[in-house]
């Protein structure tokens, strides 16, 4: 079962550049099935509740977005994980792309 993330009443910055998503010897991940490859955006989600920041996986092309960009989010998944006594949850979208009206730098 895939877990979504309803981002409509959200506002969604980036926080950081987008990165490759490395391996433990620093070699850029890629999807298993397709091998593209794998890039992490941080940002900085805000609601009514306050605001978070998550670092959200995308595959494929790097994401075109950059450090104050307001972000529109394609199908966020959440994916729990549990490993060696640690859990948390992982953040996947299919893609990130800069919104109209955009912070200025």
């Amino acid at each position: 079962m895939k877990l979504y993330v309803d981002t409509t009443s959200k506002q969604v910055t980036a926080s950081k550049d987008p990165e490759p998503k490395n391996d433990q010897n620093g070699n850029q991940k890629s999807e298993k099935n397709t091998g593209r490859l794998m890039w992490s955006t941080q940002v900085f989600v805000l609601d009514e509740t306050g605001g978070e920041v998550i670092t959200i996986t995308t595959a494929g092309e790097k994401p075109n977005v950059k450090v104050g960009d307001f972000l529109a989010v394609e199908q966020l998944e959440a994916i729990p994980w549990a490993t060696n006594g640690r859990n948390g949850v992982a953040f996947r979208a299919v893609s990130l792309k800069p919104k109209n009206g955009s912070a200025a730098k």
